[in-house]
């Protein structure tokens, strides 16, 4: 028995967790590749304080907590950061020929024997978190990035003046490529990525603009700017980043996509997907972070309310029909059918998708990449997986009315279809299936729900105090006078190091759900408009997004400026 299996078993007997909690914590632990305990804490089933409590009476040994603990740079320096990763250990005191060592597993023998022979002292083992340990790693192993300063420190500009800014058709692209190995730009493209990791940024911005060159990182949703680095740069710059995701530096009239996979120890891989463009004054090029260990595949820590979140289940556990997740780019619509897929996922359940990318593999799925170029889009994907015995099928994204015939077709013929569609709300989806052809009856007979979503940021933890805000701007807002009868205190960040004074830090999410039943389906093949589809749905119960806002703002998740930023009123 290994030692997640025993771990398990441990936890089931002593019924810190159910068995239902622990199948879905190894599902999870399948799925991203870390161990049983990190896993089920990411879900929520225990605490780390829980699990490093629990581990220290299993094995008689002393818990601490590494965040109260200033290591010293000698005893870091004993131990390689390798050894450390690999054991996920870390010396934490010393004391004549003892050396304490804070362990996630202080029975492993074998990573003992490794530190005894490494630094010739005696290893008394005390437990800590997973998520404690690798903090700590990540903390006191970190390699120094230089700041932009310290990169453009001595850096002569004249050095890139091999051409008029306008003739870039006639430049060298030999030249251009041994720019781009020149080491000031390698290092200042390294420091753009690692910041963006470290800052946990989602998107990266490089713009070119007729006398400056800038970048900008979203971080919660909003772009903040970086840095802005010599203008004569961005040719360098922009070739270096396309030589790294493997792109035509030659080519820059037309658009071009690409990846970039970065590896950050400790088995950790950052992607990157890169998008560039040509515009007026240059190329941009925007990188999107896909980090696979941060993906929440837990619907209950998405943000649902608990009502939607039971309907939404519900829908997708139906044997047939479809389901369908709308929102602008970055609304998080991937992250809810990933959650919902891992939800499904099962050793007796055959799941193929087709994405326009493949953002995070997922063990037990059959994922395919689009390939436009050579003719295999969505249409034709779905058209094989009719062939290949599915019962479930994700569609990334039904834009055409081929797509979409073929995708009715698939919910009415006893399979399950997950999609996306761009629409601003729930039931301006079913208006957006018409206008692309379907017919109404095909619509009715195969739709169960349709969900709309938007990411709005999170107040900060540190710095959030009550807000003082009119009643009347809330009743504005939407707020009912009974909401604020019954004691409505939403909250602001004010701002702090932790957030980096914006007062905001993480995202939540909000949910619109409309389950698609038999009243709405009645008005839909009578030809009502989407404001009278959206009254009925409201009536029967549906949370639109401003209400899903409002809700989070009286919670103290959010502020009023971003459910208005976020939402449309109702």
């Amino acid at each position: 028995m290994s030692n997640d299996d025993r771990l398990g078993e441990l936890l089931v007997r002593k019924k810190m967790i159910s068995l239902a909690e622990l199948r879905k914590g190894q599902d999870l632990q399948k799925a991203s590749g870390d161990n049983l305990g990190k896993s089920l804490a990411k879900l929520g089933y225990v605490s780390d304080q829980g699990m490093t409590e629990f581990l220290a009476s299993q094995y008689n040994v002393p818990a601490i907590d590494l965040s109260a603990y200033e290591i010293d740079r000698e005893l870091i320096d004993l131990i390689p950061q390798e050894v450390a990763g690999r054991h996920k250990m870390i010396p934490v005191s010393r004391a004549g020929t003892s050396l304490v060592v804070a362990m996630m597993d202080p029975t492993n023998l074998h990573a003992i024997d490794d530190i005894k022979f490494l630094t010739g002292y005696n290893v008394e083992p005390v437990v800590a978190s997973e998520t404690a340990i690798e903090t700590a790693i990540e903390k006191y192993y970190a390699v120094p990035v230089a700041s932009y300063d310290e990169v453009m420190d001595g850096f002569d500009e004249n050095e890139l003046d091999f051409g008029a800014d306008g003739d870039e058709d006639g430049e060298n692209v030999l030249e251009l490529e041994k720019l781009s190995e020149d080491a000031p730009v390698v290092r200042l493209v390294n420091l753009i990525l690692v910041n963006a990791i470290k800052k946990t940024v989602s998107d990266i911005h490089i713009e070119c603009y007729e006398k400056n060159l800038r970048v900008r990182y979203r971080v919660d949703g909003v772009l903040h700017e970086e840095m802005r680095p010599p203008h004569k740069l961005k040719n360098a710059l922009i070739s270096r980043l396309k030589i790294m995701s493997r792109l035509d530096i030659a080519e820059r009239r037309l658009p071009q996509d690409g990846r970039i996979k970065l590896k950050l120890g400790k088995g950790r891989e950052m992607d990157f997907r890169v998008s560039v463009l040509p515009t007026l004054f240059g190329e941009k090029v925007v990188l999107r972070l896909l980090d696979k260990s941060n993906l929440q595949l837990d619907m209950t820590k998405l943000g649902f309310d608990p009502q939607p979140l039971v309907d939404f289940k519900s829908a997708i556990h139906q044997p047939y029909g479809m389901v369908l997740v709308t929102g602008p780019t970055g609304s998080g619509k991937t992250t809810t059918l990933y959650s919902a897929m891992s939800d499904l996922n099962k050793e007796d359940v055959n799941i193929s998708t087709a994405e326009d990318p493949v953002e995070y593999n997922l063990n037990g799925i059959n994922q395919v990449q689009m390939h436009e170029e050579i003719g295999l889009n969505f249409a034709a994907s779905l058209r094989s997986f009719l062939r290949q015995d599915p019962d479930i099928i994700m569609v990334g994204e039904i834009r055409d009315f081929e797509t979409a015939e073929i995708a009715v077709k698939a919910a009415l013929t006893g399979h399950m279809v997950l999609s996306t569609l761009h629409t601003n709300d729930a039931p301006s989806t079913i208006s957006r299936l018409l206008n692309m052809g379907v017919e109404p009856f095909l619509v009715t007979a195969s739709v169960n729900l349709i969900l709309a979503q938007r990411l709005g940021r999170r107040l900060c933890k540190e710095c959030a105090e009550p807000a003082e805000i009119p009643d009347e701007a809330l009743i504005n807002a939407g707020v009912t006078p009974e909401a604020l009868a019954a004691g409505f205190s939403p909250m602001e960040g004010k701002g702090c190091p932790a957030c980096n004074n914006t007062g905001f830090k993480g995202r939540v999410a909000l949910y619109e759900v409309m389950t698609f039943g038999d009243e709405l389906k009645e008005l839909v093949l009578q030809g009502c408009s989407t404001a009278e589809l959206k009254s009925e749905a409201i009536a029967l119960g549906m949370q639109t997004l401003r209400m899903a806002g409002l809700k989070k703002l009286g919670e103290g998740v959010t502020s009023l400026g971003e459910v208005l930023r976020v939402t449309a009123a109702d």
